[in-house]
């Protein structure tokens, strides 16, 4: 029978689409092998760095305390700051720091980067926020269980897609050097050069309320035997609590 013709040049159209694309999964196949074995030597090589952080750090405090001294570490690059009031009695100003920090939410958490600004932000916002300096494995679980991206479709349209492989942030960080889950936890934890595109392209974690409940009342601060300012490395436990 005779076939009409704009069927076949939509068969046609159909067909060199399904080449292409089996084509440039073909592409991708290739390379693949060597892109991944290109991650996995990085990755260990981040372990390798944290791994020496964590063994200096050990042998300079061992040192000073048989010297009859003490051993400060380097001051963090980098902080988590969780949210732990809601908006009652909030001032604009208040407010206004908190949409800066994106903790629009009880129980929102955000990586910020420490400079001056920041932590003159945070004696604003002190008493609403328990922040902290987080380790390795603290940033690591954030991500890999409460990790979603912000994917900005089109101008106006934004959507809270969860990070369930590399492809994702591979098209999106991609052109930064970044392909993998590893490599942000590296720049995060590191205050890495692009710690700015990482972090504005997680969406803010969305944290549960902390088993057992807070430490004290909300409405002290954490030396006083309350919940709210400077945690510093004591963080890890509080977050541990909220995943």
């Amino acid at each position: 029978m005779p076939v009409p013709e704009g069927l076949k040049k939509s068969w046609e159209r159909e067909t060199k689409t399904n080449l292409l694309r089996k084509r440039r999964k073909e592409g991708k196949l290739k390379v693949l092998p060597k892109k991944r074995a290109r991650q996995a030597q990085r990755i260990k090589n981040y372990e390798k760095g944290y791994r020496e952080l964590k063994e200096t750090k050990l042998k300079e405090t061992l040192k000073a305390r048989s010297e009859g001294n003490f051993y400060k570490p380097a001051d963090a690059g980098v902080m988590i700051v969780v949210r732990i009031r809601g908006i009652n009695r909030i001032s604009p100003k208040v407010k206004k720091v908190l949409q800066l920090f994106r903790l629009l939410q009880i129980h929102n958490a955000t990586f910020v980067k420490v400079n001056k600004a920041t932590m003159n932000m945070l004696q604003l916002i002190q008493p609403y926020v328990a922040y902290g300096y987080p380790s390795v494995s603290t940033v690591r679980a954030l991500i890999y269980k409460r990790g979603f991206a912000k994917v900005r479709h089109r101008p106006g349209a934004i959507s809270r897609i969860p990070i369930m492989n590399n492809e994702l942030i591979e098209r999106h960080l991609g052109r930064y050097g970044v392909e993998t889950v590893e490599d942000i936890v590296h720049q995060i934890f590191t205050a890495g050069g692009r710690f700015r595109e990482v972090s504005n392209f997680l969406w803010p974690f969305k944290l549960n309320c902390p088993r057992g409940g807070y430490r004290g009342r909300k409405r002290r601060h954490y030396n006083e035997g309350g919940s709210y300012g400077n945690w510093e490395h004591h963080i890890d436990n509080m977050i541990k609590r909220m995943l």
